[in-house]
């Protein structure tokens, strides 16, 4: 059972790969599949863009057409003001059916004032403006959150192009975890170390990360501050300290230890303190992954025989069983509306990540790989980022809720596992 619930860990902590230095690459990301249906939007270049020292337009146009719901329309090199509305019937001629309008003016302070509109053209309207005060060379953030508005604009979700992912990479004998851009750009290297780190886990403020480092020879819990670099350790007991999980508030964190036997789910606040054992059975429970509303954690267990997903009462009390179909199905997390459940099923091809609707219990399996582990929602429950494998690689993987958009994200011969994606910004 053991080995049946962390097979690709196992792997990433026991794997002799002889890797190049990958310190800082840049996450590679590849369309695989795109939605049937996808909408034609045209991002000219900004008026005034050419006086920045990088493109903002660029980056919209690459975080829309990647998300798989976008089509771009080509506008050449034509500019479409901010203060002026554009040209409706040249648009709907070249198939667009919303254009981004905007401008670019330097301020007296140094910085440069973006200011955008975006209008449905069949409908000849106006849906929304947004102004940004910033610095010229921040021409990924401006772009991140104007692609954001864009979206959550023509979806009616909140963008996640501004939110920012962990992962760690495997080179030679040396493990970093690193934080890089939602989109795979501007790698940082949070810890190095030459034994195993995993189980990278955000809070909701986005500041900290909990996971686990094996540097003592053991398994142990630490919460890093990103901003300050500082960390803690909140869980080193004896035995194994695994699988850490944030509740909602930030507060605590759902934890497995196996301090008085086999692996079981404890909660612990996040400085360490008032260690709290939520389940008690004979047999391992593990991987727990907490509701939106905080009321719930759910867990993976072999109680029934086989490996299942279960849940319990934040307070503790009788394990309910969640999924029946399959004789495995662990690594449970829940979407940010609370409505669906993703994990990763055993099927007749391997291991792929499913989904589940949490009030029906219908579910559906969402990936054609065939290794995969670790998925993890976007903030907005629209995609889902896991860790695969291509060519004996480790690899990352994203695809949608419905399974129509799929991409694969990697780093030249390197080995990438342990994905988790961050909430949004505050």
């Amino acid at each position: 059972m053991k080995k049946l619930l962390f097979p690709l860990r196992m792997l990433l902590a026991t794997a002799a790969l002889a890797l190049s230095a990958v310190a800082h690459a840049q996450l590679s990301i590849e369309i695989t599949g795109a939605g049937a249906t996808r909408y034609p939007v045209a991002i000219p270049m900004l008026e005034n863009e050419g006086s920045l020292p990088r493109s903002i337009s660029d980056v919209v146009r690459s975080n829309l057409e990647r998300s798989g719901l976008f089509a771009l329309v080509d506008t050449g090199l034509l500019t479409f003001p901010e203060s002026q509305l554009p040209d409706m019937l040249l648009l709907s001629a070249r198939g667009a059916h919303a254009v981004l309008t905007g401008t670019v003016e330097p301020l007296a302070d140094g910085r440069v004032d973006v200011r955008v509109r975006l209008f449905d053209v069949q409908k000849n309207t106006e849906l929304g403006a947004m102004a940004l005060r910033t610095a010229p060379t921040q021409n990924r953030v401006t772009g991140h959150r104007i692609s954001d508005f864009v979206y959550e604009k023509l979806t009616g979700l909140p963008g996640y192009f501004s939110t920012r992912i962990a992962y760690v990479v495997k080179s030679g004998p040396r493990f970093e975890l690193q934080i890089a851009d939602a989109d795979g750009m501007n790698p940082q290297t949070a810890l190095v170390s030459r034994e195993p780190i995993i189980s990278p886990a955000w809070a909701p403020d986005g500041q900290r990360l909990a996971y686990v480092s094996f540097e003592s020879k053991k398994p142990v819990i630490y919460v890093h501050d990103l901003p300050t670099g500082q960390r803690s350790v909140v869980a080193n007991f004896r035995g194994s300290n695994s699988a850490p999980a944030w509740s909602p508030d930030g507060q605590r964190l759902a934890v497995t230890l196996t301090i008085d036997g086999p692996s079981q789910v404890y909660v612990i606040n996040a400085d360490g303190s008032g260690l709290r054992r939520l389940t008690t059975s004979s047999s391992i429970d593990t991987e727990p992954a907490w509701s939106p509303d905080g009321q719930w954690i759910y867990f993976s267990s072999d109680r029934g025989g086989g490996a299942q997903i279960y849940r319990v009462a934040r307070d503790g009390g009788t394990p309910e069983r969640v999924t029946f179909d399959g004789n495995y199905n662990v690594t449970p997390r829940i979407s940010p509306d609370g409505r669906n459940m993703i994990y990763v099923t055993r099927t007749s091809r391997g291991f792929q990540v499913s989904i589940m609707d949490l009030q029906t219990r219908q579910s559906m399996v969402l990936t054609d790989s065939v290794r995969d582990e670790s998925p993890s929602f976007a903030p907005n429950g629209r995609m889902i980022l896991f860790a695969s494998e291509n060519a004996g690689r480790g690899v990352l993987s994203a695809v949608s809720s419905d399974g129509r958009i799929r991409q694969r994200l990697s780093i030249e011969a390197a080995d990438v596992r342990e994905p988790a994606w961050g909430p949004l910004p505050r």
